[in-house]
């Protein structure tokens, strides 16, 4: 009796980055059949068409492969995370930016990250819970974070770009500050906010060195800092200086681990998901769903990493 071919699903934006996956398509579908599986390829059409494909249709394969940015990543992990019965992931990046990739050690060359798809080590990875939604690596919000989806390519150094800005602020009331109370590990702190981010990551928008040492991505837990809304000048050259020598400065910049949070404030504040717009809210629910996500890797370069101690 002859076995079961196994099945895998590639899902592709062939416009991610600078279209380079056109050239690397067969060679990747080519390698994907040597190694047994029955492949299905989709370009994805539209937003929302890699999520819809993926909860439709992910317990009828073994595997699914997706290409793109952390935008398409993100559609591919929620449709996952919809389902019961999560097939493994794989993740080839092709996007400007690529955090989740850098985080995971998924190289950059296409094909070697193909190969790892195919030949590595299935990694649990803990997946963010946003309210009804889902994120792979980050949710923020504030000052400039829509810079993301308004305009994809810039999202590259969020908190450098972050600090600058702040620099050239003349005036103090145009940078938009929120009123926000935070729940966390038992306790709830208020205050006024001017930015914010919920990761799971040792980079954001290609920005290491800020996140602190020894991040884990299946520990359960998130890494969460929050930017002080600045009383005066002065303050506000402190946040600025803290932000550019990638330094945290508690007096202005509150950092802490939780696996989960809850941030409410009187008007609806705007959030990024993984760089793309992730609606606007008054309250926030944000849960880290424990090594939710199989997704082929190479553990061993996570172990060096966390053991090196390496900043995230």
């Amino acid at each position: 009796m002859e076995t079961e071919q196994k099945k895998l699903l590639f899902v592709f934006n062939s416009r991610s980055g600078k279209a380079q996956i056109k050239s690397k398509l067969l060679d990747m579908i080519d390698l994907f059949v040597k190694n047994g599986y029955e492949v299905t390829a989709h370009p994805t059409q539209a937003q929302q068409d890699a999520l819809e494909l993926v909860q439709e249709n992910a317990p009828e394969y073994d595997m699914i492969v997706c290409s793109g940015g952390d935008g398409t990543v993100n559609e591919v992990v929620s449709g996952l995370m919809s389902v019961a019965d999560r097939p493994l992931l794989g993740y080839i990046p092709a996007g400007t930016v690529n955090d989740f990739a850098s985080s995971l050690h998924i190289p950059k060359d296409m094909l070697k990250a193909a190969h790892l798809a195919m030949e590595g080590t299935p990694f649990s990875c803990d997946i963010g819970g946003f309210n009804d939604r889902y994120f792979s690596y980050v949710a923020a919000f504030g000052i400039f974070t829509d810079v993301a989806y308004q305009t994809p390519q810039h999202f590259k150094n969020i908190l450098g770009r972050t600090a600058y800005v702040l620099e050239g602020a003349k005036q103090l009331y145009n940078i938009k500050s929120y009123h926000m109370a935070v729940e966390y590990n038992g306790q709830v702190m208020e205050d006024d906010f001017i930015f914010g981010l919920v990761t799971n990551s040792t980079s954001v928008g290609g920005f290491k060195g800020f996140r602190g040492k020894g991040v884990k991505l299946d520990d359960g837990v998130f890494e969460v800092s929050l930017i002080k809304t600045p009383k005066n000048s002065i303050e506000l050259q402190m946040i600025v200086s803290a932000l550019m020598q990638k330094v945290i400065n508690q007096d202005f910049i509150t950092t802490f681990r939780t696996s989960e949070l809850k941030l409410t404030c009187s008007e609806g504040v705007p959030w990024t998901l993984d760089g793309e717009y992730g609606g606007t809210h008054k309250a926030v629910r944000v849960k880290n769903h424990r090594q939710a996500i199989r997704i082929m890797t190479d553990p061993e370069k996570l172990i060096e990493r966390v053991e090196a101690g390496e900043e995230a």
